[in-house]
């Protein structure tokens, strides 16, 4: 690994292909519902970082791989965190969705 590559967030795209092969996985949107609906990667769900405390109405299994991402990162990397506070055990932080490069969905 080169020293600039240390400073790198996560890489989303290599991170979906890892969410698409991975039974049973949930990918997170933690943006706002607003930028959720002006566009989201397929087959994501939508609670917000704001509203993360409200994560079992969709996954009460602590044990379900969970995906996060946001747009930039900042939002991800924070949701992460009180997930696996929350007690959540597979938790990967994807980065933001800015760096994409597959389509979306409105």
């Amino acid at each position: 690994m080169s020293f600039l590559n240390f400073f790198r967030g996560p890489d989303i795209n290599q991170g979906i292909k890892e969410y698409e092969s991975t039974p049973g996985a949930l990918l997170l949107d933690v943006r706002t519902s607003g930028e959720y609906r002006e566009g989201h990667i397929p087959g994501s769900k939508n609670i917000s970082l704001q509203d993360i405390d409200k994560i079992a109405s969709v996954v009460d299994d602590k044990n379900t791989p969970i995906f996060v991402y946001c747009y930039s990162g900042s939002r991800s990397r924070q949701a992460a965190g009180f997930l696996g506070r929350m007690g959540y055990t597979k938790v990967k932080d994807l980065g933001g969705i800015a760096a994409w490069k597959g389509k979306v969905e409105g």
